[in-house]
């Protein structure tokens, strides 16, 4: 029996070769845009879903606090951004920004309701409570915050904050 001549099919095993390699990198190209595309849906999902919430909140705080016109009626943190020691500039991805930003308005919902005008004596308070307070369990990290600044405009309260991660300590 003969062994067939392949320098015959060499045309042909080329051009399959440059088909196989095109489809794999086409295929490469493919989904390195759909997951760009996933990824800025997913970004966007959870932006929409914080506004929702904060909307639900916005609105059950109005309901309750309507004919008051002098007391917080809500909450709004602000974070700022953070630097380590390096002096570079801390980024953190949203769904960790959405959820620092959900416990610090959880810590400080017990202002709402109280008097705009004492507000010099609660923020001392909130400072003390939430000055560099733990928050753990943040997709596996833990996260120091700390509050730079507290004002009260058209009866929200706006915290800034800045927040940091926390080393865990040796030993």
């Amino acid at each position: 029996m003969r062994v067939p001549q392949f320098e015959r099919y060499a045309v042909l095993t080329q051009g399959a070769a440059s088909f196989l390699v095109g489809a794999i990198v086409g295929a490469i190209f493919y989904h390195s845009v759909f997951t760009a595309n996933f990824e800025a849906v997913m970004i966007a999902n959870s932006d929409m879903e914080q506004q929702l919430s904060q909307y639900e909140i916005d609105l059950k705080e109005l309901r309750q606090f309507k004919n008051k016109h002098s007391v917080i009626k809500g909450v709004l943190p602000i974070q700022e951004d953070a630097r380590d020691a390096d002096g570079e500039t801390i980024e953190f991805d949203e769904l960790t920004k959405a959820e620092l930003k959900k416990r610090v308005r959880a810590n400080l919902n017990a202002l709402l309701g109280t008097s705009i005008y004492d507000i010099g004596t609660n923020s001392k308070i909130a400072r003390l409570l939430l000055d560099d307070k733990v928050f753990t369990g943040i997709y596996g990290n833990s996260y120091t915050i700390e509050i730079k600044t507290m004002l009260v405009s058209d009866n929200v309260l706006q915290v800034w904050f800045k927040a940091s991660i926390l080393k865990p300590s040796p030993g």
